[in-house]
């Protein structure tokens, strides 16, 4: 069962996309939120979300929002496709991981398309077991998945790791880190290696993590965080 929702100031765009949903023939629940504060104030999880950009001026817009979603340390964060009649958001949207832009008036078999392959990621990521990092520490061997990792910090011929639960420090060079887990790490400066899955965010100096933990950004390794950053996003994607 997927959980769905869907955060629209406007009633009939939101029962639009809730019959879009239903006519897919997938089983979800599916929730509807008004405003940015609305969707916030809910604290469940949810896989899907179908958010308008250019929400009701009482509060946060649809950007904001998603800031606000990707800053939460939760086990699951939701897919993200804005839903929106403007296009000069676009790139915006990479900032936060949004998985698809969907312009207003939505078209069904564009819909269709992206729906099938936002729940064909969603499912890969419940079932697909995540990848570990084993580490000696102390004589001790000690197995972290990469998933519990949000960035890996190096200091005096050690290593520390930021978890969701805590730190793990131990010996090891960062290098050798970089190589083994270049597919979802990248090495933003040369005392950082953060999880690209937990990227909230990022300038020219520095990078924003979901937990809201900021990070310098060497001005050397900008232009290929960046490259990095959308090819690890339009995989997720599957482009």
């Amino acid at each position: 069962m997927i959980k769905i929702a869907i955060c629209d100031d406007e009633a009939p765009t939101r029962a639009y996309l809730a019959s879009l949903i239903r006519a897919q023939s997938c089983p979800c629940e599916i929730v509807e939120y008004a405003s940015a504060g609305d969707c916030l104030a809910d604290q469940r999880e949810i896989d899907l979300l179908f958010l308008d950009i250019e929400l009701a001026p009482s509060g946060l817009d649809g950007m904001a929002l998603a800031r606000k979603i990707r800053e939460r340390a939760t086990v699951t964060q939701p897919v993200i496709i804005f839903v929106t009649g403007y296009e000069r958001y676009v790139f915006d949207a990479f900032d936060v991981g949004a998985f698809q832009y969907l312009l207003k008036p939505v078209d069904e078999e564009k819909f269709a398309q992206v729906f099938a392959r936002a729940v064909a990621q969603i499912g890969t990521a419940k079932e697909k077991p995540g990848r570990a990092l084993t580490l000696q520490s102390a004589n001790t061997s000690k197995t972290i998945p990469l998933d519990s990792i949000y960035y890996i910090e190096s200091s005096n011929h050690k290593v520390e790791l930021h978890l969701k639960d805590g730190k793990f420090v131990c010996y090891a060079k960062i290098g050798d880190l970089e190589l083994e887990l270049q597919d979802q790490f990248f090495r933003i400066h040369k005392g950082y290696l953060v999880n690209l899955s937990y990227v909230a965010g990022y300038s020219k100096t520095e990078v924003t993590l979901t937990n809201g933990k900021r990070l310098l950004l060497s001005k050397y390794k900008y232009q290929d965080f960046v490259k990095a950053y959308l090819h690890f996003l339009k995989r997720g994607a599957g482009l």
